[in-house]
């Protein structure tokens, strides 16, 4: 790497961003700032530009996207394929050069239609990975800003807290409680305690490098801050690799079911195409042209692009998905979220805007209770006071309030930035909604946070409940900008947590306050203070919390999102329940649930609460266990340990469960679950690594809209299978009756290739752009282990292949009898078929509805890929050369409307199947 800036190291520029040896562990903070060129405060955002546009994006090196030409030669790797190679050999050898020439250009076709598909299926992929950008909070002119991790450089540095991937390679400068997962590159699986004042010697292996933070590892508990040392290729994780060749994607599991499910159909399929050679060559019929006929009736008939088309579809619905704001990350979530039947959502910010407010403020004193006052506004502006029963507060209890407001100020480690028209903000929603209290209480956080000097802080982590910060005010005089000797400690958290700290608190009347808080929707944390030792504050223990004074309580409502409360009643009317798992009071989550309409009898009902003490109480009785969690619609106070058993048991109860979640926290349980959903805007780098599918805009209305979206891809897929085995049973069930009748081949090789060249290769695909049917919300998920091809399937697959194979087989007959020539009959027979499959593919629009409440505009694709297929065929009548290898002739108009009326037929037999089906549900509604 050359040179970053005139302060920089030769050995930066020797080493390529590492000192000899790659030894940033053997330099003390300090100087690794000092080789990087860069300072405490970060680079400049003018020198982060010209270091990006040095050394380019911080990206790990990925598979590149394979070039066409390599997708057009896959196209060729098939059983069927070789068959049709072999078919063309063999045609070349007897001198049939038209056959030849003929099988050569359908090859051409079909290689570069499945190849086209795959590619764009492969290009829809990686937009939506594109999508997925990864963010960190970095230090540009002195100021903390959250950035894309693509544009992190060598001197940037970075904030890291609990959840948080590391984006790069960094040389610690300092630390809180931090413990880190490298298990990613060590195999180690026990979390590493870090520590950035150490400094090692060079030869020190990369498990012991405690000062040092890797790329790809994560962030399990603490804070952090660091220096970036090496980006992109030049991390450990990037050299790694740079090494390996990254292995194939991993097929999904639907997809490996449907290709298991053609091979079944292929041998099928073989079994009756051995049957009618056998039966050819007892006719006198050549060698050669029942070893044609067998491959042309193979390609024809064995859906063996099935799960290329499938892979579309599939394709298409996370395209759909992502313009409703859902990222899907595993290709079977497409169709998995469809099937859920329930769905265990966070509150915060799923349900919930996650613009926490401080509503309400409880003083206490001596006697308990002393003032109870009432905030006004909402969000994030300051705009709004403070009143007390309606009337301005006294000066003492203002007192109170600034008291308590400033303590909070001290105890946070958010960054509100006021504008004219916006405001900007960073860090927990929590810490942001006290700044923007202390601001309308006319309090300027960063000048309260200038006057005093922190000095160390025990993070807030969830198993903890709570956070404190030891901070000494600066000395006056000569020692002006020095702590002064006296230290106090700023706590904030759940009450439960704090009282046992507190010294002359009334536990039973701050309990009851915060109940009562509580049951009016309110979340509730308490407030303390008090004065500890300097070596307190050094050690930072939480030993040392003891003797504090409990300041008051703070209520903050999180408004309920305005869209959820009707996106809960869609899922109840989908099939799917919804329950709540929050780390909230239970009376807090009860109040949010009764908005919600989550509850035992739908909206305004009340939602069964079991609180994580229960769960615990319950945890050594499994039938206990399972009671309460079969029975609660909300789980209140539950730990991250007691969510992940939550998703199990709901399993073993039979649901296929979908977990939203956006914490690091969550990460086990969104792993556990069938359908792990991840927040994109706020969740942590590990929880969207755990799912399968992200929201952009973390809203619960945009799951309902994926499961809406799942069930119609799921749709789309049985259609295609309907589409491509009915037409495949129809070609065999019409060759099967004619040879076994003693006639002529009704059609030649050639001309059943053309047939599945000019409709399965164009209309499967555009099938698969089918919107969903009315209704599609209103009815029960699909149960878990429900077969595509089910009872339904098979018996319209019969009846339309067999209808379509006996109809041919008549009019077959019946040409004949009537003394036309055999290529006349061929010629409209074929275009039978090709009318027939045309039909057919509106017939596959809907299994239940009619062709005719079904609306042509609602698929310009399908209608486009219909009339394509026809105008190709008849094109080829016309065109010298392709109508005398297919044997195809310009047809009369009466022959025309003959064919047409009888494929027209096939529409109205599955027509009436289907009112057949709607009357038979009707009946079984009424039943």
């Amino acid at each position: 790497m050359a040179e970053v800036s005139p302060s920089v190291s030769p050995a930066l520029e020797s080493a390529g961003s590492l000192p000899p040896r790659g030894a940033w562990h053997a330099l003390p903070a300090q100087a690794a700032l000092d080789v990087l060129g860069s300072g405490h405060g970060g680079l400049t955002a003018q020198a982060a530009a010209e270091r990006l546009a040095r050394y380019g994006e911080n990206r790990l090196p990925h598979r590149e996207t394979t070039p066409p030409f390599v997708v057009y030669l896959r196209q060729f790797k098939s059983p069927l394929v070789y068959l049709l190679l072999a078919a063309t050999v063999v045609s070349l050898i007897v001198g049939e050069w038209s056959d030849a020439a003929f099988i050569f250009v359908v090859l051409q076709l079909n290689a570069l239609i499945g190849g086209v598909q795959e590619w764009k299926a492969e290009q829809s992929a990686a937009a939506l990975d594109r999508m997925l950008q990864a963010t960190a909070v970095v230090l540009r002119d002195g100021v903390a800003a959250r950035i894309d991790t693509a544009g992190l450089v060598p001197g940037d540095v970075v904030r890291l807290e609990s959840g948080t991937a590391v984006p790069a390679d960094l040389r610690l400068l300092h630390q809180q409680e931090l413990a880190v997962d490298e298990s990613l590159l060590t195999g180690e699986s026990l979390p590493v305690i870090k520590d950035a004042a150490v400094v090692l010697h060079e030869a020190a292996p990369m498990a012991e490098r405690i000062n040092l933070l890797f790329a790809g590892s994560t962030v399990l508990t603490g804070r952090a801050q660091g220096v970036v040392a090496a980006t992109g290729a030049h991390t450990q994780i990037g050299r790694i690799a740079t090494a390996l060749a990254a292995p194939d994607p991993t097929q999904p599991p639907l997809i490996g079911r449907l290709e298991q499910f053609s091979r079944w159909i292929g041998i099928a399929c073989l079994v009756a195409i051995a049957v009618l050679a056998a039966v050819q060559l007892a006719q006198g019929l050549s060698i050669l042209t029942v070893f044609l006929v067998a491959v042309a009736l193979a390609v024809a008939a064995i859906p063996e692009g099935l799960p290329v088309a499938i892979t579309v579809a599939l394709a298409i619905a996370t395209s759909r998905m992502a313009r409703r704001n859902v990222i899907v990350r595993a290709l079977p979530a497409v169709e998995g979220l469809g099937a859920c039947t329930l769905v265990a959502s966070d509150k915060t910010g799923t349900l919930t805007c996650n613009e926490l407010t401080v509503k309400r403020l409880v003083l206490f004193d001596d006697a308990g209770p002393a003032v109870d006052g009432q905030v006004a506004g909402q969000g994030y502006r300051p705009d709004g006071g403070i009143t007390v029963d309606g009337r301005h507060p006294t000066p003492q209890e203002q007192a109170g309030f600034l008291e308590l407001a400033r303590s909070a100020v001290l105890c946070n480690e958010a960054e509100l930035r006021l504008h004219e028209e916006t405001v900007s903000h960073l860090g927990d929603t929590v810490d942001v909604a006290f700044l923007v209290l202390a601001h309308k209480l006319g309090i300027d956080p960063d000048r309260a946070k200038a006057e005093a000097a922190q000095l160390s802080i025990i993070p807030y982590e969830p198993q903890r409940r709570y956070g404190a910060a030891f901070v000494a005010a600066y000395a006056a005089g000569p020692e002006a900008h020095r702590p002064g000797g006296r230290v106090t400690v700023h706590v904030k958290g759940a009450l439960e947590a704090l009282l046992p700290m507190c010294d002359g608190a009334d536990w039973a009347q701050a309990l009851e306050a915060g109940e009562a808080l509580a049951a009016e929707g309110y979340r509730v944390l308490a407030v303390a203070s008090g004065v500890v030792s300097q070596e307190a504050a050094r050690r930072a223990a939480p030993d040392s919390l003891r003797y504090l004074r409990l300041l008051g309580l703070v209520g903050l409502m999180d408004p309920v999102r305005p869209e959820v409360p009707a996106a809960v009643e869609r899922c109840r009317a989908a099939g799917v329940e919804v329950v709540m798992i929050t780390g909230d009071h239970p009376e807090t989550a009860r109040t949010i649930a009764r908005q919600l309409g989550i509850g035992a009898d739908g909206a305004g009902g009340e939602a069964q609460v079991v609180s994580g003490r229960e769960l615990t109480a319950a945890a050594d009785e499994p039938a206990r266990f399972a009671e309460l969690v079969g029975g609660a619609q909300v789980f209140a106070r539950v730990e991250p340990a007691q969510k992940l058993k939550i998703v199990r048991c709901l399993q073993e109860a039979g649901h296929l469960v979908a977990v939203t979640g956006d914490g690091v926290n969550d990460a086990p349980a969104l792993a556990a679950a069938d359908i792990g959903v991840a927040m994109g805007k706020d969740g942590t780098d590990v929880a969207r690594g755990a799912a399968d599918l992200i929201l952009t805009d973390d809203n619960f209305a945009s799951i309902v809209a994926g499961i809406e979206e799942g069930r119609i891809a799921y749709d789309n897929v049985r259609k295609l299978i309907y589409l491509l085995v009915s037409t495949g049973l129809g070609e065999i069930v019409l060759f099967l009756l004619a040879i076994g009748a003693g006639f002529p081949l009704p059609l030649f090789a050639v001309q059943l290739l053309w047939l599945n060249l000019v409709t399965n290769g164009i209309q499967d695909v555009a099938l698969a752009f089918e919107k969903g049917e009315p209704g599609v919300l209103d009815r029960p998920p699909r149960p878990r282990r429900e077969s595509l091809f089910d009872r339904r399937m098979l018996g319209q697959v019969l009846v339309a292949g067999i209808y379509m194979g006996a109809c041919a087989f008549g009019f077959y007959v019946w040409a004949l009898q009537r003394g036309l020539p055999e290529d006349q009959v061929r010629n409209l027979l074929l275009l039978l078929m090709v009318l027939f499959e045309n039909v057919h593919a509106l017939n596959a629009r809907s299994e239940e509805r009619s062709v005719f409440a079904v609306p042509l505009g609602a698929n310009p694709f399908l209608i486009l890929a219909i009339l394509g297929a026809q105008g190709i065929h008849v094109a080829a009548m016309y065109l010298p050369g392709l109508s005398g290898v297919l044997s195809v002739q310009p047809i009369a108009l009466a022959d025309w409307l003959l064919v047409a009326v009888l494929a027209c037929s096939l529409l109205a037999v599955m027509e009436l199947r289907k009112a057949w089906l709607r009357a038979a549900r009707r009946r079984a509604s009424n039943g």
